[in-house]
């Protein structure tokens, strides 16, 4: 396979052609913060935090979808950068109901950590309050709408690993939701393994085991990989 030769933040890279601009940057030691992309499920460009600066176009790019190209050159951390990040973790935090100091992640939320890492001090949007519900009907598990930021991570588990497609996504805009089977109690699904992936990969506290109080619920992903692999290897 072709090797592309770029430049990212001035430190030159190469990466086959068929790695994302945020494949390269990893393996470079580059960090781009990100919340929906996780190894192991395919991409969506669905947070927007990845977005970087490519020479020759005015568009801000999402770099786990942008393929690298030859002589590409990326910047991944400008003031243009920063803004846009901080504004969008704001309206994530704003659309919802994200209370950390109760939340079952607080400490383990990757929300939380990227609030942090970006230098997150307040909110200027003004926040929603929707009334989102907490579904706890499933015996193991629980998800709270409250928490929820649609990174699409839970649907492309179910869908891509455990073969399920248990749930997906319902409406648009501010409205939407993630739903399980046609919009039913979890608790009532016939499609769920109960396999609890979905409760892994979430970065919030939206999906979380029965029991756990605040700060309890610390998520495993180091399984995504090895299955990824194997599922690769099978075919």
């Amino acid at each position: 396979m072709a090797v592309k030769t770029l430049t990212i933040d001035g430190k030159h890279v190469g990466a086959e052609e068929s790695e994302t601009i945020l494949e390269a940057a990893t393996d470079a030691g580059i960090n781009i913060p990100t919340l929906c992309h996780l190894d192991g499920l395919t991409n969506v460009a669905a947070c927007r935090l990845c977005l970087v600066e490519v020479a020759g176009t005015k568009k801000l790019l999402p770099s786990c979808v942008t393929k690298v190209a030859e002589g590409m050159e990326v910047k991944t951390d400008t003031e243009r950068l920063r803004k846009y990040r901080l504004m969008i973790l704001e309206l994530l935090f704003a659309e919802r109901n994200h209370v950390c100091s109760v939340c079952v992640s607080n400490g383990h939320c990757e929300l939380q950590s990227r609030a942090h890492q970006l230098g997150m001090m307040h909110v200027r949007f003004q926040y929603l309050y929707p009334n989102a519900l907490v579904d706890a009907s499933h015996e193991r598990f629980v998800v709270d709408h409250n928490r929820c930021i649609l990174c699409t991570r839970c649907v492309r588990v179910c869908d891509e690993i455990e073969g399920a497609h248990t749930w997906d996504v319902m409406g648009r805009g501010t409205a939407s939701r993630v739903i399980t089977d046609l919009n039913q109690p979890w608790g009532t699904s016939e499609s769920c393994t109960s396999c609890g992936k979905c409760v892994h990969v979430c970065p919030t506290g939206a999906l979380f085991e029965k029991g756990r109080s605040v700060a309890e619920m610390a998520k495993r992903r180091e399984f995504l990989p090895y299955l990824a692999m194997m599922r690769e290897g099978a075919r």
